[in-house]
């Protein structure tokens, strides 16, 4: 009988007292695309990781192709024909395609590169796979989509039949992601076996033929995906249902005079040209691919980025480029990076509470913390939040993705803001925490808050935004309510027929 591609048998790993991977034993057929879904902390990167030899399991055994894989080492796994694509791409974006594709398969003391076998090769594989690229084209020219090729080429190169891709659609346009799903119908049609991990539920029904599920480190559940739906999928991810807020009809106050307004924006070296104004009780989403000045938009609408050009009204009053004053004013942030500039990881929970505040009266007086107001504070944030941590006291960084996501939320939250800042807000989250943080956005909305929602989750803008802009190359389209997938798709891409596709 055929040996599967792959199979873990009882795998354990433990840090701690926490068991990451609890007796895991799944396979992994020859031309098989196999999803792993799971919520935040459920196991998925750990078990990965130990697939990958960057851990060791505690307990168990995996096969590869019915040979045992020596544990903890990734050359070794490379070498039994295993790849992986990172959803943040690996690439040095000053070197050429061919350049970074051959980085690590050459030995140090060759002296000189076998460059002309290695573009024969690199062409060969790109025409067997549909997977076309240039190979002397910089990195830094190529969009996202044809970045991504260039790392599921660095797989194929190196000799995977065996490919993980983690969240490989979280940064792609919607022709993008159509373009990889007809890329992965060819892999697998060519015997490849491919490990889907994703937390959209329509892209893993649509790709894979089996689904497995995680939960607090045990494998709760095997489907045919042709057997399942979103629902259950959903269900067995957090152990209970899932029901996704509903946004009610625009609840705008009203007034003549928008609670945001932009005109004319430029900043840094990214932001070229914005302008738009949000009402209260209004969600106001901006699209576009990840690197085209949303970062430095989202800075400038806190006051951490002084414009070059333009003006900020909050309420018709223009607000100076200060953190300080952006606060004061009632402007609320959700950071992209919620583990870097979020939160401070090693300050206790209660200290990062009430971090963008503490020199307020009654966090501090004549220069003494207050620890006692601001740790009623902070179990306000965690009790009204359902933060889930192991004491007020303990490190940001000892809580999970999501968790930290809603202290970040609740602390913005808390002091019911005018505006609210929220840049990729359930970036990397799973179903129920993505549910809980839309329905707190909504929530704020309906309390006359303006919301800019600033996402590449196009499935996240159309769920819970009243109008949407894209953003690309530095400028802001027009913002409408009436998108379909393809015209943002395309005004993502920057394609001028966008605003041609009929609706």
């Amino acid at each position: 009988m055929e040996h599967p591609a792959l199979q873990l048998s009882g795998i354990t790993k433990r840090f701690g007292s926490l068991v990451a991977n609890d007796d895991i034993s799944l396979d992994l057929g020859a031309g098989e695309v196999l999803a792993l879904l799971g919520e935040n902390g459920a196991g998925k990167s750990t078990l990965v990781s130990i697939l990958f030899g960057h851990y060791v399991a505690d307990a168990g055994a995996i096969q590869v192709f019915g040979q045992p894989l020596p544990p903890g080492n990734p050359k070794a796994a490379l070498a039994a024909g295993i790849g992986m694509v990172h959803q943040h791409f690996t690439l040095a974006d000053n070197l050429s395609v061919l350049d970074n594709v051959l980085i690590g398969t050459e030995p140090l003391w060759r002296p000189r590169s076998h460059r002309r076998e290695a573009r024969a090769k690199l062409l060969q594989t790109s025409r067997q796979f549909g997977l076309t690229v240039n190979p002397d084209a910089p990195i830094a020219d190529l969009s996202v989509g044809e970045r991504q090729r260039v790392e599921i080429l660095k797989a194929l190169y190196r000799g995977a039949r065996i490919l993980i891709l983690d969240e490989p659609t979280a940064v792609l346009t919607p022709q993008e992601v159509e373009a990889l799903f007809a890329t992965l119908k060819t892999l697998v049609a060519d015997g490849l076996s491919i490990i889907f991990i994703s937390h959209k539920l329509d892209e893993v029904l649509a790709v894979s033929r089996r689904v497995a599920v995680l939960r607090q480190g045990k494998l709760v559940a095997l489907r045919d995906a042709g057997a399942t739906s979103k629902a259950e999928l959903a269900e067995l991810m957090v152990g209970r249902r899932v029901d996704a807020p509903v946004r009610s009809a625009n609840v705008s106050e009203g007034s003549s005079i928008a609670r945001i307004s932009v005109t004319g924006l430029a900043a840094g070296d990214k932001l070229k040209d914005a302008t738009f104004d949000v009402g209260r009780g209004e969600i106001f989403g901006i699209a576009g691919v990840s690197g085209n000045g949303q970062a430095q938009l989202a800075d400038a609408l806190c006051g951490l980025l002084m414009p070059s050009r333009g003006e900020i009204r909050l309420d018709g009053r223009p607000l100076a480029p200060s953190p300080r004053t952006f606060i004061g004013a009632g402007v609320a942030r959700v950071p992209e990076d919620r583990g870097t500039v979020g939160v401070i990881g090693d300050l206790a929970i209660w200290e990062n509470a009430i971090s963008e505040n503490y020199r307020d009266a009654q966090y501090s007086r004549y220069g003494w913390r207050q620890r006692a107001t601001a740790k009623e504070q902070a179990k306000r944030i965690v009790d009204q939040f359902d933060v889930r941590c192991s004491g007020l006291d303990a490190a940001a960084r000892s809580m999970s993705g999501g968790n930290i996501q809603k202290l970040i939320l609740g602390r913005a939250l808390v002091r019911e803001p005018v505006a609210i800042v929220a840049n990729q807000p359930t970036w990397g989250l799973d179903v129920g925490a993505v549910s809980y943080i839309h329905s707190q956005l909504l929530a704020a909305r309906s309390r006359g808050a303006a919301v800019v929602l600033i996402s590449e989750d196009l499935d996240e803008l159309f769920a819970i935004a009243d109008r949407v802009a894209v953003m690309f190359q530095g400028t802001l389209s027009a913002a409408r309510s009436d998108w379909t997938v393809a015209q943002i798709g395309l005004a993502m891409a920057g394609t001028s027929e966008a605003a041609h596709v009929p609706a």
